[in-house]
This record gives C-alpha cells, sequence and structure tokens, in this order.
C-alpha cells in the first residue's frame, strides 16, 4: 500500500467514509491534536516505561478510537466503520490512576514549574497538548455534534498528566520548584 495518494496535493483531506474538506476544518484540527498528543504520549512512554507503561498504552488506544470517532461524520458512520467507543469505564480507570498516584505524593501547597527530568517536563507537554486537544473539540462541537464523552476523556486525560508529572518526579527524586510571583 503506498502512503501517498497525491489527493491531499490541494489542501483537502479525506474523512472516514471518504467526504473531502479543507486541511484546515475545524474536524482535522481536532484530530490532528489529538493524533500529536497520542505521538507525545509515545515520547512519554519510552521515556516512563516500565513504571506507567500500560497506563499510557491504553490512553493511546483511546486516542485512536477518539481520532476516529472525530474523523467521522457522525456516530451512525463511526459504528459503521467499527470505530471503538470511549466508555466511562477508561475515564473512571484515569480517575482511579490519578487517586493512586495521589496517595503517594505529598500535599501540592502552590504551582509547580515544569520540568526536573526530562520525563516529568514531557508528561506537562503532554498535559498542555491535551488542554489544546480538548479546546480543539470543544471549537469542533459548537459548530457539529460531538459526543460529549470524547470531551470529558480529554479533561480527565489532562488532568491525569498533571498527576503523572509530579508522580515522576518524586518517584525520579526530580525537584519540584514551586511557582512564586515575581514582583
Amino acid at each position: 500500500m503506498k502512503i501517498y495518494t497525491r489527493t491531499g496535493d490541494k489542501g483537502q483531506t479525506g474523512l472516514l467514509g471518504g467526504t473531502r474538506v479543507s486541511k484546515d476544518d475545524a474536524r482535522i484540527e481536532a484530530y490532528g491534536t489529538v493524533d500529536e498528543l497520542n505521538s507525545h504520549i509515545g515520547m512519554l512512554r519510552d521515556l516512563a516505561a516500565p513504571h506507567h507503561g500500560d497506563l499510557l498504552v491504553g490512553m493511546q488506544h483511546a486516542l485512536f478510537s477518539i481520532g476516529s470517532r472525530l474523523a467521522s461524520t457522525g456516530s451512525d458512520e463511526a459504528a459503521k466503520f467499527h470505530v471503538p467507543l470511549v466508555t466511562e469505564e477508561q475515564i473512571a480507570s484515569l480517575e482511579l490512576a490519578m487517586d493512586a498516584m495521589d496517595r503517594d505524593l505529598p500535599p501540592m501547597r502552590n504551582f509547580v514549574l515544569p520540568g526536573g527530568h526530562v520525563a516529568v517536563s514531557q508528561a506537562h507537554i503532554c498535559r498542555t497538548v491535551c488542554r489544546r486537544a480538548e479546546r480543539r473539540v470543544v471549537a469542533l462541537s459548537s459548530v457539529t455534534s460531538v459526543e460529549d464523552i470524547l470531551i470529558r476523556y480529554l479533561n480527565r486525560a489532562s488532568d491525569l498528566f498533571f498527576m503523572l508529572s509530579r508522580h515522576l518526579a518524586h518517584s525520579l527524586n526530580a525537584e519540584e520548584i514551586p511557582w512564586t510571583p515575581r514582583k
């Protein structure tokens, strides 16, 4: 199978099912940002494994489902192509993972600056890209129907990346530098 088709050379791309849209369409922006997040998670997984590898792989699978659902023009079309649903159980598993990490951490009294170790920094990059993906999906939802569970998953995932950054800092003995307002 050739990877190049030349069908996108004039700024158009195909959605799941074949509908052609501009590459700057809100739908493309949304699932493209989800794809970007998935790539960043791959880097985080390489840096943080084996401690959080299974959790991150599960998130990557969920993000492929989210991207595929966003690339369809509706839940009927997604079902026709057997695109998996994102489930309440997947959201609950993120919450359980955060709760488990939180039990290992000292209370947070200030905002913390990203950094301290490359894995910690990568978790913060995942957090901010996830927030951007969430904003893009919310923007898409203002012009077309989007399953609200996709937004909820991204919201919870960004919280998880923050908790994971703290958990990694703690387990790697990396310094968490508190933010202090400067005058």
